[in-house]
């Protein structure tokens, strides 16, 4: 069974791309304990909001995670940086669909 987790954060004033930084380089971390896959996505209408996903084989890797010593530094050092309380989910993967073979053309904005 898949144990995804969805976070969601909202940086503060003027601390988007700080954030956005310091989620980059926490997410990966989720490999270490297990997880299978990790993103964080961006907003496109509101540029302060986030969801960081984190995909686990079971619950109990998503909380020494979450629990461990790299998450706790995370939200001691960027407390500052998003807005509290941050309540997490676990979402059940429903439906999943790909394109074989298609070519990632980069962001639509670029696009003609």
């Amino acid at each position: 069974m898949n144990y995804s987790v969805h976070v969601p954060w909202y940086a503060t004033g003027f601390r988007a791309d700080k954030l956005e930084a310091a989620l980059s380089e926490i997410a990966p971390i989720a490999l270490r304990y297990g997880a299978s896959h990790y993103a964080v996505y961006r907003s496109h209408d509101d540029r302060y909001r986030f969801v960081q996903i984190s995909d686990f084989a079971r619950k109990q890797d998503w909380v020494a995670y979450w629990e461990g010593p790299e998450f706790i530094r995370f939200r001691t050092v960027h407390q500052s940086w998003f807005q509290v309380p941050i309540l997490y989910a676990a979402q059940d993967l429903t439906a999943e669909g790909a394109l074989p073979g298609a070519v990632d053309v980069g962001d639509i904005d670029t696009v003609a």
